[in-house]
């Protein structure tokens, strides 16, 4: 069975909302799918699914969260990496973006196979915001 490992961090419940939304949303049949908030996971949740979901708002200066995430990511950066569909999503506050460029820019320097643009969703995600995650969500599981 194809595994599909959804791994967030989020302070406020938004980014939780659209991980679950994508942990639904890849519950397509024949896929099994693990989500978890980074402070319960490990690199090899990662390296051991055949397809992930990351997700973190954008903190501080548009940056990754840094006691939890950015340290999870930066383990990330492995040979197991290479290849593997991987999405990225998170929610915002203020700013443009950038912190989800360059995670995506990163993730592809690990050698990751990210293959849909970072989904960023403003504040609370509405129904709207859901329903893409759970497309999201889906087109990876068929990848």
């Amino acid at each position: 069975m194809k595994k599909v490992t959804v791994i967030y961090w989020s302070g406020t419940g938004n980014t939780d909302k659209m991980a679950e939304a994508i942990a639904e949303g890849a519950k397509v049949e024949g896929i099994d799918v693990i989500l978890k908030n980074v402070s319960e996971a490990s690199s090899e949740d990662i390296f051991d699914a055949d397809a992930v979901a990351l997700g973190c708002p954008s903190m501080g200066a548009e940056e990754l969260e840094d006691s939890e995430m950015e340290p999870f990511v930066e383990s990330l950066n492995n040979d197991k990496i290479k290849g593997k569909p991987v999405v990225l999503f998170g929610s915002y506050d203020w700013g443009d973006g950038e912190w989800m460029r360059n995670w995506e820019e990163r993730m592809k320097g690990y050698g990751a196979n990210v293959i849909a643009e970072g989904l960023i969703i403003n504040l609370t995600p509405e129904e709207d915001g859901l329903n893409k995650c759970k497309q999201l969500g889906e087109n990876l599981a068929r990848y």
